[in-house]
């Protein structure tokens, strides 16, 4: 098939960037997760469970927290993986200078009006995000934060739908298993 060896190519290089990059993160969970699990669980996801085999959405998908959360600049990302792979990273993009509030708001909006790729890999970012809450919550998060962390997501993912049914049941069976006090 023409171009299947390239598009492999471009997954696999962003692996390794994200790999490298990540490299001495890890999550907030109480087990201190190594951070790049969590790209592959959104690439796991789409690719196996949402049947997302476009490689510009698994590449964003491995590529998503790049610049949000390293040094890492957009600028990097296009020449190393071009403009669209890059576009769609900065979509899902969270902007740290705001408030927190303000940056939870400015989320739930932009993700009615993103791409669908963009949509894609934010619906597999919160259905990763919930699925690790429910498995080893971030350490010192109340019930409280828990909850409103799901509720929050719920909104996001409601701007997002459209995209991939079976994505969006995913989000929805998570939701439904949320913490209750």
């Amino acid at each position: 098939m023409p171009g299947a060896k390239d598009d492999i190519g471009l997954v696999i290089r962003a692996a390794q960037f994200a790999a490298h990059k990540h490299k001495d993160q890890r999550r907030k969970d109480v087990k201190a997760t190594p951070y790049i699990n969590h790209p592959i669980n959104l690439a796991e996801v789409l690719h196996t469970d949402g049947r997302v085999h476009d490689p510009i959405v698994i590449a964003a998908a491995l590529l998503h927290d790049t610049i949000e959360d390293t040094k890492t600049t957009y600028d990097e990302l296009r020449g190393a993986f071009g403009a669209t792979v890059a576009d769609v990273v900065i979509e899902v993009t969270d902007v740290k200078f705001l408030a927190d509030e303000s940056r939870k708001r400015l989320q739930v909006a932009k993700a009615g009006r993103a791409s669908e790729r963009a949509r894609l890999v934010k619906l597999a970012d919160k259905i990763c995000n919930l699925r690790d809450i429910l498995a080893s919550p971030p350490a010192g998060w109340s019930l409280a934060r828990q909850q409103k962390y799901f509720d929050w997501a719920k909104q996001v993912v409601d701007q997002a739908r459209g995209v991939n049914p079976e994505l969006e049941r995913m989000f929805d069976r998570l939701y439904r298993q949320r913490p209750v006090g």
